[in-house]
């Protein structure tokens, strides 16, 4: 598994899938006192399971990644592209224009917490 940038990409004749998660993780710096960096995790405010945007080739997958969103952009300058339940078949179908999946969502729509690092 690894990123692919989407951004300024089309998608269309490629195989696309869909990745299901209950959240993510990004981290940062460490916080003082602090040997190991600051785990947060990401969920989606109103949804317990969602999906990232992928693509398949060769046996193995991508998650696609673009710009940050609002509820991102202070944890790290990129995000995988998420999507809320009901879009699972906009992706692979391309039933909406690509730019209209492969963007962040709009402020507000994840949660996240901080997660303490693991005992030494």
């Amino acid at each position: 598994m690894f990123n692919f940038r989407s951004d300024g990409r089309s998608f269309d004749g490629v195989t696309r899938c869909l990745i299901p998660t209950d959240g993510f993780f990004e981290f940062t710096d460490a916080e003082p006192g602090q040997k190991r960096k600051t785990k947060w995790r990401f969920t989606m405010a109103d949804a317990p399971i969602f999906w990232v945007a992928g693509l398949v080739r060769d046996g193995a997958f991508a998650m696609l990644t673009t710009e940050p969103g609002p509820d991102i952009a202070p944890y790290h300058d990129r995000q995988i592209v998420l999507l809320r339940p009901d879009a699972a078949l906009d992706w692979l179908d391309l039933r909406k224009p690509e730019a209209e999946l492969l963007r962040p969502l709009p402020e507000g729509s994840l949660s996240v917490e901080k997660v303490f690092p693991e005992a030494a």
